[in-house]
């Protein structure tokens, strides 16, 4: 991974060549941070979050989901989410960090999102609902992206979540 450009999406053949398994949408190299590290010197848990939380954000961007633009877009609000921390991380380890939507219903969707750093170090998987400005009433998830959704990261319709 020493050539792995940071903060940049790695294409396919950059995911291959920094040891990932699989191919994604979206992966992103990092560093962590001095900031990061929690007292008993690994990664604080809500660094992950905050992690996962930039991919997610780009990926929804990118897959032409949302502008952010808060007088037209969606709002788009985690709904449940579920973190597995598969193994430590300490300062300076250099990580990528993953993202694809799994699967999708009428107005909400699935991100997976992974860690690795040689191996496997974290996943979480979240709920993603799509919602009206008033932050109450649903909004339909657009044709155009559960088609790139369903063409691209391979994700299903669910019939119940």
């Amino acid at each position: 991974m020493n050539d792995t450009p940071f903060l940049t999406p790695l294409s396919a053949d950059q995911q291959r060549a920094a040891g990932l398994p699989d191919v994604w949408p979206l992966a992103m190299a990092d560093r962590v941070r001095f900031g990061e590290i929690d007292m008993l010197g690994h990664v604080n848990n809500a660094a992950y979050l905050a992690w996962f939380e930039k991919l997610r954000t780009l990926y929804i961007q990118q897959s032409g989901l949302t502008n952010y633009d808060p007088a037209t877009d969606a709002r788009i609000v985690i709904r449940s989410g579920e973190i597995h921390w598969v193994k430590e991380m300490l300062r300076e380890e250099p990580y990528i960090a993953t993202a694809r939507a799994t699967e999708y219903r009428n107005t909400s969707f699935t991100i997976l999102s992974e860690i690795w750093s040689g191996d496997l170090r974290t996943r979480f998987t979240c709920v993603c609902v799509t919602l009206e400005q008033d932050g109450k009433t649903r909004r339909p998830l657009p044709a155009k992206f559960t088609a790139r959704i369903r063409e691209i990261d391979g994700a299903a319709f669910a019939s119940s979540f």
